[in-house]
C-alpha cells in the first residue's frame, strides 16, 4: 500500500474514533446534566435515571445544543424552579467539562 493510502486509512481511522468518543462525551454530558435537573426538581433515584434518559433523547432532536437546553429549561420551568438561562447553560457547560473527564479515565 502506498504512504498515501496509509496516511488517508490513518486519518479515517482517527476521525471515526474521534467522532465516537465527541458522541460519548455527549451522551455523558446530557445524562450528568438530566441527572442534576432531576435533583433540582426533587426526583428520586429511579425516576432521576428515567428523566436523565430522556435527557439524552433530547439530544437527538436536532444538531447542536438548544434542544436539549429547551428539554431541561422547559421541564425546570414547569415544576416551578427558578433557574436563568445562564444558570442552567453553565451548568451544561460545566457536565461537559466532568463528562470529559469520565469518558477519558474509562478510556486509560
Amino acid at each position: 500500500m502506498s504512504q498515501f493510502k496509509e496516511r488517508e486509512k490513518a486519518f479515517e481511522a482517527k476521525f471515526v474514533h474521534d467522532e465516537e468518543l465527541n458522541f460519548k462525551v455527549m451522551a455523558r454530558r446530557n445524562k450528568l446534566l438530566g441527572l442534576w435537573a432531576a435533583e433540582k426538581m426533587g426526583m428520586g433515584p429511579a425516576e432521576s435515571q428515567d428523566y436523565a434518559a430522556e435527557v439524552v433523547k433530547a439530544d437527538f432532536e436536532e444538531a447542536g445544543d438548544e434542544d436539549v437546553y429547551r428539554k431541561v429549561k422547559g421541564d425546570l420551568d414547569a415544576k416551578h424552579i427558578d433557574l436563568s438561562e445562564h444558570q442552567v447553560r453553565r451548568e451544561m457547560e460545566e457536565q461537559l467539562i466532568e463528562a470529559k473527564r469520565q469518558v477519558m479515565e474509562e478510556g486509560e
